[in-house]
């Protein structure tokens, strides 16, 4: 039987090492399918519940991996849906292929069934490679090129493939006129390093500070080992952005947690206080929680000279891969003797993870969602993988989980889309079966997409060697993050018929698919229940009833922030007098803590 062009671009993706394809079938990519089949589903099709879903988990996947993901849909209304993952890729630079089906070529501009512009519509998302492939010729060099941009420019890329071209017969391009070839599969990793004259300017205005502080991103990853010895040289705090939650581990006592919105007040006080500033692979935008321009002189380290220079005024900038810049900068730094402005760091942390454990400890009503994850926080494996969601429960993972070992975690960070917590859980699991997963999400997100994928985790569990997955739900039927922004930013009370969500068991669901289910009503079973999700042999949702009052306030909330969510609760809000005992309980730990 002749290979057709579906078949070809199975055998090169298994080239390219790539093992699963993340998608939902339709018939715009009907010869892709029939391909899988006649491959015996090698690369595996991982069929999602719906292509939002498949984006997500091929993005989870990437983020853990550090390989290229890859997804797959129909044309139309598939293409279409696989809109919002590709952008979570694309502001989180994760490394994506979208394959994408087409109305067949004969079809095109007639406005035929499921015709879309899709060259218009994935212009922006995948604005670095955006192809259509017209002739099975084109086919090696598209793909290659879409998967080594995606790689070396860490981003979402696509092919549109018109469903005719799927099942026509392979023919590789000629060595003639209008033909393109292309190489085999191979590596697309550079090592980066800045000339050695802007080392020694870096080394110059880092050795001269007193208060140094470091931003540590999701591109000093590879660089932890580095970034703790220039730590240790400089005397810095180190604070790092979201995306870099598990660059360091938090048992380092002078890494001051998060820093932004979700933050601590160490990482508050780091930057408020720092004379020097070394910003290494982050491009966090909240440029008001940095260092008031002039208060320090900043270098910065980034791979993507596009990057530098974006979020605060650096006086030397090295365009550079963060572990062989921080390796090369490294014999340049001298080690600091006074030690004292690190020390005053270290207690800062040390005063905060004891108000973190006041605060979860408090009483509410039923279950405080920061005890939640703190409890993970105390038990959580070493080699673990956690995903979050967007929400109020993204509070706590920023502040209250801390990491360890060889923990890795993940959110949408700059798209902060709702609902990626359990599809990147998915894809996680496919990156590392060996290792378990936690995935943190509201019951917002459950609801919006979570409780569907509960089907695909009971459908693939068997493929992972370790099927530790742990969906945690926090139940507290509001979608309690925008609450919060209602009260603090516009001064509104909570609007019920836009903020209240429907009752559901959670577990109920989860026991009805075939998961294993703990319900939580009480504050003394969330350690138990944790110890029996993370000892199961088969995943587990968590369903943890919480109290929607307990008030992510910022440890650096502004007074206009306090003004105006006073003012949303006398203006009649349903829960106002059990706001006000919670956020005042919440935050008198702080201020007893820091005194």
């Amino acid at each position: 039987m002749a290979e057709t062009v579906g078949d070809y671009m199975l055998r090169r993706l298994r080239e390219w090492g790539v093992e699963q394809v993340f998608g939902y079938p339709g018939d715009g990519i009907n010869g892709l399918v029939a391909s899988f089949g006649k491959a015996d589903n090698r690369p595996r099709f991982v069929q999602a519940r719906h292509e939002e879903m498949a984006a997500f988990q091929a993005v989870g996947f990437a983020k853990f991996s550090g390989t290229v993901g890859v997804c797959a849909a129909t044309s139309g209304p598939g293409a279409v849906h696989l809109l919002n993952g590709l952008y979570d890729a694309k502001l989180d630079h994760v490394p994506v292929v979208a394959l994408v089906g087409q109305t067949a070529r004969s079809a095109v501009g007639g406005g035929y069934q499921q015709e879309l512009d899709l060259k218009a519509l994935y212009k922006d998302v995948a604005s670095e490679y955006l192809v259509e492939v017209t002739v099975p010729e084109q086919l090696p060099n598209a793909l290659d090129r879409a998967i080594r941009t995606a790689e070396s420019r860490r981003c979402p890329t696509a092919l549109i493939i018109p469903a005719d071209v799927q099942e026509l017969e392979y023919s590789p391009p000629g060595h003639e006129f209008k033909h393109v070839p292309s190489s085999p599969p191979g590596s697309v990793r550079a090592v980066v390093t800045p000339p050695e004259d802007e080392l020694a300017d870096a080394a110059t205005v880092l050795n001269a500070g007193n208060r140094v502080a470091i931003l540590a991103g999701q591109g000093a990853r590879n660089a932890a080992e580095e970034l703790a010895r220039v730590a240790e040289l400089t005397g810095a705090g180190v604070a790092k952005a979201l995306l870099g939650k598990d660059v360091l581990s938090d048992d380092l006592p002078y890494v001051t947690g998060s820093i932004g919105l979700l933050g601590t007040r160490p990482s508050y006080e780091l930057m408020r206080d720092c004379d020097t500033l070394l910003i290494v692979g982050s491009n966090l935008p909240y440029s008001q929680f940095l260092p008031e321009y002039g208060q320090a002189r900043a270098v910065q380290i980034d791979l993507d000279g596009g990057m530098i220079g974006m979020r605060y005024p650096a006086e030397v900038t090295l365009v550079g891969e963060s572990k062989a810049t921080l390796r090369a900068l490294l014999p340049l730094l001298e080690r600091k003797t006074d030690r004292s402005w690190q020390e005053g760091v270290q207690r800062s942390v040390a005063r905060w993870w004891d108000t973190l454990r006041d605060q979860a400890m408090l009483d509410a009503d039923p279950v405080n969602p920061m005890r939640v994850v703190h409890e993970l926080s105390e038990r959580v494996p070493t080699d673990a993988i956690v995903t979050a969601d967007s929400g109020s429960s993204t509070n706590w993972y920023a502040r209250n989980l801390r990491m360890r070992g060889r923990m890795r975690g993940s959110l949408s960070g700059t798209l902060a889309t709702m609902g990626p917590a359990v599809p990147y859980a998915v894809g996680a699991k496919f990156a590392h079966p060996d290792r378990p997963v936690i995935a943190l999400a509201g019951d917002g997100a459950m609801q919006m997409n979570g409780m569907a994928e509960l089907l695909t985790i009971a459908r693939y569990r068997p493929q992972w060697s370790d099927q530790r997955l742990v969906v945690c739900v926090f139940h507290n039927q509001d979608l309690n993050q925008v609450t919060w922004e209602l009260r603090a930013m516009g001064g509104a009370p909570k609007f019920e018929e836009s903020q209240s969500l429907p009752e559901v068991s959670y577990a109920d669901i989860a026991r009805a698919v075939g998961l294993e289910a703990i319900t939580v009503t009480d504050p003394g079973e969330v350690g138990p229940a944790w110890d029996r999700a993370l000892a199961a042999d088969r995943p587990v949702v968590l369903d943890v009833h919480c109290d929607p009052e307990v008030p992510p306030i910022p440890p650096h909330a502004t007074y206009e922030q306090v003004k105006s969510t006073t003012e949303a609760l006398l203006k009649g809000d349903p829960n106002a007098w059990h706001v006000l005992v919670q956020g005042a309980k919440t935050k008198a730990r702080e201020v007893l803590s820091g005194s």
